[in-house]
């Protein structure tokens, strides 16, 4: 595995361990190179038949991991989340779409999906992701979302 910090084409395996999901393998490894010695993370996981993603205009693109990943971690950039936890709402979130779609999944469902799971992790990162994601035309569209999420949030702590 290529070092990402010099490019030395070795490293050595530190650590490994299966993934929260059961579906990856994250492994700590450490560049060969003595003049770097760096250590960095991979993950391994099987690969699976590509799904495409049937966006609003219906084009259609492979559904990408790390897109997922980055709308999620602007979502919550400056909260208290840790990246382990981004990480495990982004897998579970395409674990679901493999397991309830064959090959294509319209973008409309990642975007709810997401909405979902941000809204159960963080208000702020829901309402954040929401906005964009929603298209809110006027301030007034977005505070009715807010008062909704305190709505439910003052029913569950009843």
């Amino acid at each position: 595995m290529r070092c990402p910090y010099c490019s030395t084409d070795n490293s050595r395996v530190v650590e490994s361990r299966a993934g929260d999901d059961g579906n990856t393998i994250r492994r700590r490894r450490e560049c060969t190179n003595p003049e770097c010695a760096r250590r960095f993370t991979t993950y391994e996981r099987v690969e699976q038949r590509p799904l495409m993603v049937i966006k609003k205009d219906a084009k259609r693109e492979e559904f990408s991991y790390e897109k997922l990943y980055r709308g999620v971690m602007k979502a919550c950039e400056k909260r208290p989340i840790p990246a382990e936890k981004v990480e495990e709402v982004v897998a579970g979130i395409e674990r679901s779409l493999h397991l309830e779609y064959e090959r294509e999944v319209p973008s409309t469902v990642i975007g709810e999906k997401v909405m979902e799971a941000l809204r159960e992790l963080d208000g702020v990162a829901y309402v954040r992701f929401a906005s964009v994601y929603r298209e809110f035309r006027d301030v007034e569209t977005l505070a009715q979302e807010v008062l909704s999420l305190l709505t439910e949030s003052s029913d569950k702590g009843k």
